[in-house]
């Protein structure tokens, strides 16, 4: 199955933040990245705390991000990490998460963020997306030498949509990354339907 990952950002989200997520939740996506990384890490780890539970009672992994202090102190098993965060990890942080995944832009930061124990990588921005506005995505060609360049999974992010599912597929991407759609949508439920019915022509 050509997954979805959802990625939080709680500036784009109208209603209570926490509502927006346990709508997200319900849908069931592959995965909800909690990326609040702009919070202190006290803060961070208050919502973490609840965006926990909130994916425990849908049956929904949630992974923690950039915070590895919050995410040890809460117990939680997956993390995402920027590549300079994940450089500067000790082997007894690693060993406190059974995933670790990583951001990376280049071939060359796919192959060290592999070497350092990531899991799997998200790897973009491939499209032109609001979050990078004014900058042209890197395009599907770098995402499938970024795919053959690692052993592990690697998702899509950046302008990603259900469109664009069969290029990525074809370029070896296990799934993609949504970030505003999931934010902003009047059902996510709807949207994540969608997104499993393009999935299932692509494979």
């Amino acid at each position: 199955m050509f997954d979805l990952l959802c990625i939080t950002d709680r500036a784009l989200v109208r209603e209570p933040f926490l509502d927006r997520l346990a709508a997200v939740a319900a849908a069931r996506p592959g995965a909800i990245v909690l990326r609040e990384k702009d919070l202190p890490q006290d803060q961070y780890q208050a919502l973490a705390a609840q965006a926990l539970e909130i994916c425990r009672q849908a049956g929904v992994p949630c992974v923690l991000h950039t915070f590895v202090g919050a995410a040890r102190a809460l117990g939680a098993t997956a993390i995402h990490l920027p590549l300079p965060v994940l450089r500067t990890l000790s082997a007894e942080e690693k060993a406190s998460f059974s995933t670790i995944g990583a951001s990376c832009h280049s071939v060359a930061e796919a192959r060290e963020a592999a070497a350092l124990g990531a899991a799997y990588l998200t790897a973009g921005h491939v499209f032109a997306t609001s979050c990078k506005a004014g900058l042209p995505g890197r395009g599907v060609e770098f995402l499938a030498q970024v795919c053959a360049a690692v052993p592990c999974p690697v998702y899509a992010i950046g302008g990603v949509g259900p469109e664009n599912l069969p290029a990525l597929a074809q370029a070896g991407a296990k799934g993609g990354c949504v970030r505003s759609p999931l934010m902003t949508c009047p059902d996510p439920g709807a949207y994540l339907r969608q997104w499993k019915e393009a999935a299932a022509h692509v494979l």
